[in-house]
């Protein structure tokens, strides 16, 4: 019988998870991650506050299985908000989900798996796998289209993806919550969360103030050839696209367009200014197990909550780096996140935006 440990959160979809898994005949074992949260705050972060820990026993109580908690406090703090830190600090906007997948869920916690000799870690993330006939791991999307989240998990390894299960990505959220209600589980109405868990639903511009403020430097607000229109309050308050809260008195709308961190200026334009065409993005992990040869056309997803677009991906410096030229300029491409490609359901492998133009 394989031993599977699931990675619990004291919500619906983790615990579906392990409840299917019990039902496929597999050793389950739930564990769950004490996150860091804010000194003074133990219950801001949502993945690991009392209540979704109270939640998560009681579903390991009514599924029968063991039930671990995993202090992470620290290796969190280290490596998940210090990124998110960082990212600010270089006027990139980072997605700290993407750290968290590849270093706490699929590294620390994957290592605490093994240790108790299980064959397989699943969490309740609506993505598939499917082995080729090559004996390659194909990482799929979920079924149910709006809740796909291959986009955080485009950094597994061919290693961690024939180790992983994630027995929801199988079935539409209305059915998890079905199952769920038809089980008795006492999280099948329970709420989804789209914060960052570490925010606790706060903007995170106070976060930012309270433990980075030297990032917020005021500087000057430029247009695109130079001239000097206003003061901005500290780069990281602005995303790309942006248009309220510029404070500029402008006969047409402006937006911003490109944060300069080196020189602390923030570049506005009009409607016709924002779009790129262009990428580069490093740290590429090609999901698919192999490095292209050559470049290819595949659709790209440049952040989690954009649309695929189609382009022309170019492997670069023996394929840790990729440029994407595509079809038609894309607005608010933003360093920091990560641009994603995908061969219709597949996950073909994605990097870190550093650059557009």
């Amino acid at each position: 019988m394989p031993k599977v440990v699931i990675a619990m959160s004291g919500g619906v979809d983790s615990s579906v998870a392990a409840a299917l898994l019990k039902q496929q005949g597999h050793e389950v074992i739930g564990m769950m991650l004490r996150l860091w949260s804010e000194p003074g705050k133990d219950d801001s972060n949502r993945c690991c506050t009392p209540d979704s820990m109270a939640q998560a026993r009681r579903v390991a109580a009514k599924l029968e299985i063991p039930f671990y908690v995993i202090d992470a406090k620290d290796i969190f703090r280290s490596t998940v908000v210090n990124y998110f830190l960082e990212g600010y600090a270089k006027a990139e906007t980072p997605n700290p989900c993407l750290v968290c997948n590849r270093q706490i869920r699929w590294e620390f916690l994957f290592n605490h798996a093994k240790a108790l000799g299980a064959d397989f870690m699943a969490t309740g993330h609506y993505v598939r796998i499917m082995k080729d006939e090559f004996g390659r791991m194909k990482l799929l999307k979920g079924v149910d289209p709006a809740k796909d989240q291959s986009y955080v998990l485009h950094v597994l390894t061919q290693d961690k993806l024939a180790q992983a299960l994630f027995p929801v990505g199988d079935y539409p959220k209305a059915e998890i919550r079905a199952i769920a209600e038809q089980i008795g589980l006492s999280v099948a109405k329970r709420p989804d969360s789209q914060d960052l868990c570490f925010l606790a639903g706060e903007d995170y511009r106070n976060f930012l103030r309270r433990h980075a403020p030297e990032i917020n430097r005021p500087g000057k607000i430029i247009s695109q050839t130079g001239a000097v229109l206003g003061e901005h309050s500290g780069l990281a308050n602005y995303t790309i696209g942006q248009r309220k809260g510029l404070n500029l008195a402008s006969p047409v709308p402006l937006y911003v367009i490109q944060k300069n961190a080196a020189e602390n200026t923030l570049v506005v334009g009009p409607a016709e200014a924002l779009g790129a065409s262009e990428l580069l993005a490093l740290n590429v992990n090609w999901t698919g197990g192999e490095v292209p040869t050559g470049p290819f056309r595949a659709m790209v997803k440049s952040r989690y909550t954009a649309r695929e677009a189609p382009g022309l991906v170019t492997p670069l410096d023996h394929g840790t780096q990729v440029s994407v030229r595509f079809d038609l300029p894309q607005r608010d491409i933003t360093a920091g996140q990560a641009a994603v490609f995908y061969d219709g359901e597949q996950v073909i492998g994605g990097g870190i935006i550093i650059h557009s133009k």
